[in-house]
């Protein structure tokens, strides 16, 4: 694919939509830490100097697309979550779980939000940072009043605080629980090691319900 210089907006926007399609394209096929530019510009048919003209970095590529990830992600659980009248230990442990497995479902999402402090936010502009930041704070929000629907004992703020952490939660055990080669051979060879094992659904879930009924039980 190759393109000739864009010169009017419509043309710009359409660019940036395919600099973002192959991206996640990519990211389909590697991790986020195998997504490189010069690879990117290639399958775009653009020169990199040019890639940089619609996006500053390779980051600020990989930010858009947790923003839609992340929202795509929030869509899906509005379908899903419902107000019940059972026991909050029941609604505590079933919405958990219902977070947690739409999660693991997107491995693009969990890749991406386990990249994001370390290494997505690291080489990007104040200007590209602060939209990220907002546009995650929308979802956030949104997040946390499906928490509020699940679990009307909360409030808002508590809500949003149980979202916050399953995100902390979900970026910190996603690596864990996709080992390398080496790490399976090793949890191969040793029944104690392999009890180490973190299961992303498991781990987050129980990290959520926790939350939900430590919350609670403040009041």
């Amino acid at each position: 694919m190759s393109f000739q210089r864009a010169r009017t907006e419509e043309q710009r926007v359409e660019r940036r939509r395919v600099i973002l399609e192959t991206a996640a394209a990519m990211l389909a096929e590697m991790p986020v830490s195998d997504v490189a530019l010069n690879e990117l510009s290639r399958r775009v048919g653009l020169a990199k100097s040019n890639v940089l003209r619609y996006f500053e970095s390779r980051e600020a590529v990989l930010l858009v697309l947790l923003d839609g990830e992340l929202e795509e992600w929030s869509a899906e659980l509005t379908q899903i979550v419902v107000g019940s009248k059972a026991a909050l230990r029941r609604r505590s442990a079933k919405l958990a779980k219902q977070m947690a497995a739409t999660m693991a479902a997107r491995p693009v999402l969990c890749d991406l939000i386990s990249a994001q402090a370390a290494v997505l936010e690291r080489n990007v502009s104040a200007e590209v940072a602060l939209r990220h930041k907002q546009a995650t704070v929308v979802t956030v929000e949104r997040l946390a009043a499906l928490v509020t629907r699940g679990c009307p004992e909360l409030s808002s703020r508590e809500s949003y605080k149980v979202v916050a952490h399953m995100l902390l939660m979900a970026s910190a055990v996603w690596p864990h629980s996709q080992p390398s080669q080496a790490v399976q051979e090793a949890y191969a060879l040793d029944s104690k090691i392999a009890k180490a094992q973190m299961g992303f659904v498991e781990t987050v879930a129980d990290s959520v319900d926790l939350c939900i009924l430590g919350l609670v039980s403040r009041h």
